[in-house]
């Protein structure tokens, strides 16, 4: 497990006094800034933040030590972490945080490995495991119960239930069976 969780994200300024807009990814957003100082990706930046109302869906927050729009436009993109102790611990087996899937073993229902988990997004339609197989190459998955009914965080894995496309295209090194070509064309073979 990771020692550092990605709580939140500056995405901009908001006026001319220094305030950031901030993009929470905490499960209570204005939790974002209730785990005490914020840093950044490398630990070397330090933020204390202080939420000062919303826009849409983002909060505006008050940052100590920044003053102006300059310095509140130069903080878009800093993404803001807290120490893995700061968060509360997770309640039962069926609860845990994203940054707990990373590195966990992928296998299917058999016991056989598939691959590691690499990341997890979210690009709006529900979560996504990215898995990267044992040939090298990276799958993406639907997080749902369906395509991962077992997450054993504490066992250090969790089972996979492959949809059928990724089991056809796992059948043939190259992606395919050979047939699409002949398929598309009514069954006669391309012309050059």
């Amino acid at each position: 497990m990771t020692s550092k969780l990605c709580v939140g994200q500056f995405a901009g300024s908001h006026g001319v006094r220094g305030l950031v807009k901030l993009r929470s990814f905490t499960q209570d957003p204005a939790d974002v800034a209730a785990y005490g100082p914020l840093v950044d990706d490398t630990g070397a930046r330090l933020f204390k933040v202080t939420l000062q109302g919303k826009a849409k869906d983002l909060f505006l927050a008050k940052v100590d030590g920044v003053t102006t729009r300059e310095q509140a436009q130069a903080l878009a993109g800093v993404r803001l972490h807290v120490d893995r102790a700061a968060l509360p611990e997770t309640e039962d087996d069926d609860s845990f945080y994203h940054a707990d899937l990373i590195g966990l073993r992928a296998e299917r229902a058999d016991g056989s490995l598939y691959g590691t988990v690499k990341a997890i997004y979210d690009f709006g339609g529900g979560d996504v495991l990215e898995i990267r197989v044992g040939s090298g190459a990276l799958e993406m998955l639907p997080f749902s119960k369906a395509c991962v009914p077992v997450v054993d965080v504490r066992g250090g894995r969790l089972i996979v239930d492959l949809p059928t496309v990724v089991e056809a295209r796992e059948g043939d090194e190259d992606g395919n069976d050979g047939d699409d070509e002949a398929a598309e064309d009514g069954g006669r073979g391309l012309e050059p």
